[in-house]
This record gives structure tokens, C-alpha cells and sequence, in this order.
């Protein structure tokens, strides 16, 4: 085990790391050649690399256009070519679902499906599920399968059109094809075994019952028959995709000696942290998408990482209704995940991404004041790091291959790079919801307000802004997600 640092003064470093899912993007010709994040206002952001040291990171390596599930593994220091099992399990159990040995689980979609064609002519039935999402999967959950009745089926709402769905028995094999055809407009697909086992011979017959047995369920269910009348895709299927199983790992503290918690209400980020034995804090209003309150993810960070001068959020436990006490001790490593500039990047929402940054950045801001507030108060220096898991450009609406910019700095050095202790102490904590912009009117690329640049850097390389060219200067240079956990317990050592 790798045990933690403590700086020579004697006081204990822990890090906040915000993992802005879809981060990185490509030259954009409406904002004039640059990224939505050099676009984007970003004063904190910037201060952050202004102050701090930076790099390009690929997630996992370079060339990769990689999942959300396998990058993190790999940032969080898990080569997913071993540990990588289907993201199935982290789905449902971030939804809740507890899971045993030889269960599998899918990452579930509900879609609308021309049941006399047999094509997907939506993959997301409806973005917006909230209330009507869990209706359908109290509906599913339990259900029986007639000609393997010894099955037990639990389903769970996820979050927007998903939920988790778990299949457990004897005999089961994660080594499956799906049912999701991935794009609109195609034909949903048979289940196939992966390999010439019996049992995922066996799983596949299980599973393709499954898929039947859903659509008999959820076609006659009022909900969709409301729906129906109203106008709306009906959500008459669920699609069935990255079968896994729960994997076996060391826990992260067992592999990096920092006991870690994380917020991060997109089920499947949780289900991950869960199957690494990380704590998942509670954040009442923080939703996963664009309704999220960034304000509720900041609190319940720097309160888990403030303990024991502050109360640490209750932690969510899988199979469980009731939540348990954090550690009262406090956390030395908080991972904030934010997906809503991912989002704006499937959703081809250009300034919907620029102005989803500038709400990030006012979180960074609120962050930075609750950790100052502790470090001011007890014996506990704080850093914050800032990066992707993968890059989503708004121009192709899709994963891609390009790196990541990654800044990390101590607390007390972004304070005096923002302007001292009494701008930190007059950040307003109020909370705030991500802006509702269209694409259509925005001002032409000369009128962009791009924010305060930087024109000396203060640290160890000369980058003075937070974007993908800007971080391609710093003094990390490009490595990949392997060493970023390296990086920052080497940094948490110097403070």
C-alpha cells in the first residue's frame, strides 16, 4: 500500500479532484477557432493553471476514443484491459442494486421500438424520465420468465431515459452480446454468446426471454398508453447493453493509501467508485444532468474533506434504502463529478457547453472558499485538480480520441493568484443552475467575452489560462491516465 504524505509542517494534504466528464473539444468555427472551454469565462479555472502545474493527459492512451467506465478505471489507477468486466455492474449498482457473485447486470436505456418493423427509432425514449422512469422500472422490477423461473430479475431507475438492470441465478456468463443497435434507426438485436460456453449459451436464451418479457410489460402499461395519446415516443423497450459482472480489485485505499469519497449522482461514476470501495456522498439537487445544483456537489466535497472540523454527508449504501454516517474522521481524497458538459457535447449544444463551463468555474470558486475557510481552521492543506475522462467536441456529438487538459494546484497558492484572501472570502455561496441557452443568435466570435488571460505565469511552467492548447505548455508535458494518480500524490508531498 502507498502510504499518504504529510508535508514537513506537519499538517495532512488532501485534494479535491473535479472530473469534468466530456472536457476536451476541437477548434470551433462559430467561436473563432477555439474550444468551448478557451471560449468559456473562466477566471477560477484559469487561476487554477495560472498558479498551479499542468499537462495533456489521455485517459487512457493516446489514439483512444474511450468510455466514461474505462477511463476512469484508468485514471483511478486500474488498467481497465484487466479489470474491465462490462459497465453492466456499475450501472445498477450505482442505482442502487446490491450485487452477488455470478449476477450480471446491463446499462439499460428505455426506447421506442416500431413493433412491426422491429427497428429503434429512438435509443432515448425521453431525455426527461425523471417521473415517469421509476414508474416503469417499480413495473419491470420482479418480473418472472416463464421458461426460467428460477431467475430473479431486479430492475432500478438510473438517471434521465436509463435504469440498472440485474439478472441473478446460477449458471449466468457476463461474455454476451446486447440488445442495443447503439444508433436510431436500426434493428434491435438478438442476444448472442461471445464464446462457445454453455453458459453464455445458456445466458443469452435467458436474456433474449428478457427482452421479450419487458416489451409485453411495458407495451400495455398505461404510462405509454398516455403517452401515446399525447403524442410522445412511447417507451416501450428497454435496451440491454455492456453486460459485467461486479469486479474484484484491490480497494483505492488499499492501492494509493488516501481514503476517498465521491459525488457523483450519473449512476454508472458511482457504481464504478462503489466496486472500488470509494464512499458516495450524498448532494441533495445534484441530479447528473443539466437541472444539477454544482453548489450541493461542492458543499458535500469540502465537508467530507473539511471532517472532523465539519460533518461529512451521510453515504449511499447499494441494496439499502437507508444512507450511513461518513467517515467522521474526514476524506483525503474527494472526486466531484460533473456530467453536464458532457451532455452539451452529445447534444451538439455549442454555447450550451461554453456557458456550462462558466457555471463549472463559479463551482471551482465556491469550492475554493469552503476548503479555505478549513485549511484557515484546523491543520489540513487542501489542493484542487481539475480534468477530463475523454473529450466530447460539440462538432461530431460523440466520444473522441483527443487529450484532456489536467491542472492541479495548492489552495493557498490559487488564493493568491485570484486576488488574495478577500475575493476568496466574498465568493457567494448561493446556489445556481446551469443556464438554459440556444445556439441560435450567439454573438459572433470577435464579441466572445473569453474572461481574464493571464499574462505571467506565477508556478513551475508557463501556462496562464485552463484550455487543451494552454495545458499542451505545462510542465507535465502529455502522459496518459495510468500516471495520474502518481502526479497527484507526488504533488500532495510537496504540500
Amino acid at each position: 500500500m502507498v502510504q499518504q504524505q504529510t508535508a514537513d509542517h506537519g499538517c495532512k494534504s488532501r485534494v479535491a479532484l473535479v472530473l469534468i466528464d466530456g472536457l476536451g473539444d476541437v477548434s470551433i468555427p462559430s467561436l473563432g477557432g477555439l474550444t468551448p472551454v478557451a471560449a468559456a469565462a473562466t477566471p477560477n479555472l484559469d487561476a487554477l493553471a495560472h498558479a498551479g502545474v499542468n499537462g495533456l493527459m489521455d485517459p487512457v492512451e493516446p489514439g483512444l476514443a474511450c468510455g466514461s467506465d474505462t477511463a476512469h478505471l484508468s485514471l483511478l489507477g486500474y488498467n481497465p484491459r484487466i479489470y474491465y468486466r462490462g459497465r453492466g455492474a456499475f450501472e445498477s449498482l450505482g442505482a442502487g442494486l446490491a450485487m452477488s457473485p455470478g449476477d450480471i447486470a446491463f446499462k439499460s436505456n428505455f426506447a421506442t421500438l416500431d413493433k412491426a418493423t422491429g427497428i429503434v427509432t429512438s435509443r432515448r425514449a425521453d431525455r426527461h424520465f425523471e417521473q415517469e422512469g421509476p414508474i416503469l422500472c417499480a413495473a419491470l422490477d420482479g418480473l418472472k420468465l416463464p421458461s426460467f423461473p428460477n431467475y430473479e430479475v431486479r430492475v432500478r431507475y438510473a438517471t434521465e431515459h436509463r435504469c440498472g438492470v440485474v439478472v441473478k441465478g446460477r449458471g449466468l456468463s457476463g461474455n454476451i452480446s446486447g440488445t442495443d443497435p447503439l444508433k436510431d434507426n436500426r434493428p434491435l438485436l438478438t442476444v448472442v454468446p461471445l464464446d462457445n460456453s454453455e453458459e453464455a449459451k445458456h445466458t443469452a436464451a435467458v436474456v433474449n426471454e428478457l427482452s421479450q418479457e419487458m416489451q409485453r410489460i411495458l407495451t400495455s402499461h398505461p404510462l405509454n398508453v398516455r403517452r401515446l395519446a399525447d403524442g410522445k415516443n412511447v417507451a416501450n423497450v428497454v435496451l440491454l447493453r455492456g453486460c459485467g459482472i461486479r469486479i474484484e480489485v484491490p480497494t483505492f485505499f488499499e492501492k494509493h493509501g488516501l481514503r476517498p469519497c465521491m459525488v457523483a449522482p450519473t449512476k454508472i461514476i458511482a457504481g464504478l467508485g462503489l466496486s472500488l470501495d470509494i464512499d458516495i456522498l450524498e448532494a441533495p439537487g445534484a441530479t447528473g444532468d443539466y437541472r444539477t445544483l454544482l453548489t450541493s456537489k461542492a458543499v458535500a466535497i469540502a465537508r467530507a474533506l473539511a471532517a472532523p472540523l465539519d460533518v461529512p454527508p451521510n453515504v449511499f449504501v447499494p441494496g439499502e434504502y437507508d444512507s450511513k454516517p461518513g467517515w467522521p474522521g474526514g476524506y483525503d481524497f474527494g472526486f466531484l463529478h460533473i456530467k453536464a458538459i458532457d451532455d452539451a457535447g452529445h447534444d451538439k449544444a455549442v454555447m450550451l457547453k461554453v456557458k456550462a463551463f462558466e457555471a463549472v468555474d463559479k463551482m471551482i470558486g465556491q469550492l475554493a472558499h469552503l476548503l479555505w475557510q478549513a485549511e484557515s481552521g484546523g491543520n489540513v492543506s487542501y489542493s484542487i485538480c481539475v480534468t477530463g475522462d475523454h473529450s466530447t467536441p460539440v462538432e461530431y456529438g460523440d466520444h473522441s480520441f483527443e487529450p484532456v487538459p489536467f491542472s492541479i494546484c495548492c489552495l493557498k497558492d490559487f488564493v493568491k493568484a485570484i486576488g488574495g484572501e478577500s475575493i476568496i472570502a466574498a465568493t457567494s455561496m448561493d446556489t445556481f443552475k446551469l443556464p438554459h441557452v440556444s445556439d441560435e443568435g450567439f454573438e459572433s466570435p470577435e464579441r466572445i467575452d473569453v474572461g481574464k488571460r493571464w499574462v505571467r505565469a506565477t508556478a513551475g511552467d508557463p501556462v496562464t489560462s485552463f484550455s487543451e492548447l494552454a495545458a499542451a505548455r505545462g510542465c507535465l508535458g502529455r502522459f496518459q491516465g495510468s500516471e495520474m494518480m502518481g502526479i497527484i500524490k507526488n504533488y500532495l508531498q510537496l504540500y
